[in-house]
C-alpha cells in the first residue's frame, strides 16, 4: 500500500484555526474545538494511506485547485487537497456547503 506524504497549505492551517477559534467563541465551548480541530487533524492525516481512495472532483468552484483536485468530509467541514506523486496537498478546509457544482 502506498503511504503519501501530507502537507497542508497556509490558507488550510488557517481555516482550521478560524474553525477552532469560530467555536470556542461562538460556542463558548473550547473542549468541543479542542476535539473537532483534532478529528479533522485524524482525518487529513487518514489520507496518509486513502488519499487516492476519494474520486477527482469537477465541481467548478473546486476546480481552481488543479484538474486532480479531490476532496474528504469531516462532520460539515470539506478538505478539499490534490496529489503529485507521493504528496498529498491540503489547500482548504471549508464548509461543505460552499461547494457548489
Amino acid at each position: 500500500m502506498k503511504k503519501y506524504r501530507i502537507s497542508i497549505s497556509p490558507v488550510a492551517f488557517d481555516d482550521i484555526q478560524d474553525l477552532y477559534y469560530a467555536i470556542v467563541l461562538e460556542y463558548k465551548s473550547p473542549l468541543t474545538a479542542k476535539r473537532y480541530v483534532a478529528g479533522l487533524y485524524a482525518e487529513i492525516k487518514s489520507l496518509e494511506k486513502t488519499a487516492e481512495m476519494f474520486v477527482i472532483r469537477d465541481d467548478r468552484s473546486l476546480l481552481q485547485y488543479g484538474y486532480n483536485v479531490r476532496r474528504i468530509n469531516y462532520k460539515k467541514m470539506a478538505v478539499i487537497y490534490t496529489i503529485n506523486g507521493s504528496d498529498v496537498y491540503v489547500h482548504r478546509v471549508i464548509a461543505s456547503s460552499m461547494i457548489t457544482d
